[in-house]
């Protein structure tokens, strides 16, 4: 079931609404701005009833922060006013929302306009879901971890709960490719991707084709140490899938991974942790490939064997 945020600041026209759409859809009503935003930042919704004229924070300052957080943008947004002039519809439609309903409410028109917008999000969706898979592997490609690493970063930030990155490379992999082939290298990268993804799939865990043979992972909440062990375990279980590799390079396909655990601030920026999590495999592949070496924002290091 498709979920559905209300703002507005009357409890009475709020739980008109929700009266009028509440068989269809799972509704959450909140009565300020802020409380909304809080709720809009923490739930997975669809669309978002926002009413102009509020106290505090208005509908349209709303609509402006949520059009302005990478995360939130996509969610669309209807407006609800008892204001009919063009000058706010304009101004609204210009912010972002996606469409205006009029005070008093007519629940035929709210159920159909709202209707309309869910299934547009819903083709939306789809599409965009078809558009961040990777055709080989079927795990998030490259455009999806780009998003989800934003999102997840922003998590921690507000939780304020370690967040761990990451990077993953299969070990001289141009040799394989060089000594068996592409198409028998194509079918490398679907193991690699399958065994790994599959110890990763928890709800705070997310794993993704950063591109050729390397990939990515995100941790929420976990810990420098047993993330470090986690990740052991999935170096392992690669190793021991035993597809023979060159043997002039090595008996197996492995893969080396570099890891940071850390607990981002307000203001710390994503990119300069990868970059630490690129220098940890950088690390793992100098210290002999196949091993996992981790550190944390004190610059403490663990390494495998």
């Amino acid at each position: 079931m498709e979920k559905i945020l209300i703002i507005d600041d009357s409890p009475v026209q709020a739980n008109f609404l929700h009266s009028i759409l509440a068989l269809d859809y799972d509704i959450t009503v909140t009565n300020t701005a802020e409380a909304g935003l809080e709720q809009v930042r923490s739930g997975e919704y669809s669309l978002v009833l926002l009413d102009v004229i509020m106290p505090g924070m208005d509908g349209f300052q709303l609509l402006k922060m949520l059009q302005e957080e990478v995360v939130l943008s996509h969610i669309p947004v209807i407006l609800i006013t008892s204001l009919n002039d063009i000058q706010h519809e304009e101004q609204g439609l210009t912010l972002g929302a996606v469409d205006y309903i009029t005070k008093p409410f007519h629940p035929a028109i709210v159920r159909a306009r709202v209707n309309t917008h869910i299934k547009l999000y819903q083709y939306r969706t789809q599409i965009e879901r078809e558009a961040t898979v990777d055709q080989l592997t079927g795990v998030p490609n490259r455009r999806r971890y780009d998003r989800i690493s934003v999102k997840r970063w922003q998590d921690a930030v507000r939780l304020g709960i370690p967040f761990s990155i990451c990077m993953f490379d299969i070990d001289k992999f141009k040799v394989y490719n060089d000594s068996f082939g592409h198409p028998a290298g194509d079918k490398v990268i679907r193991a690699v991707a399958e065994t790994a993804s599959s110890m990763l799939r928890r709800g705070t865990d997310f794993f993704a084709r950063y591109g050729g043979e390397e990939f990515v992972a995100l941790i929420l909440g976990g810990g420098a140490e047993n993330d470090f062990a986690h990740l052991k375990k999935v170096r392992q279980a690669v190793e021991d899938l035993h597809i023979p590799h060159n043997p002039e390079v090595s008996q197996w396909v492995t893969v080396s991974i570099g890891g940071i655990t850390v607990v981002p601030k307000l203001g710390t920026l994503y990119d300069n942790y990868l970059k630490m999590a690129d220098a940890m495999l950088y690390d793992a592949k100098r210290f002999g490939r196949n091993r996992v070496v981790w550190t944390n924002e004190k610059m403490e290091q663990w390494r495998e064997k």
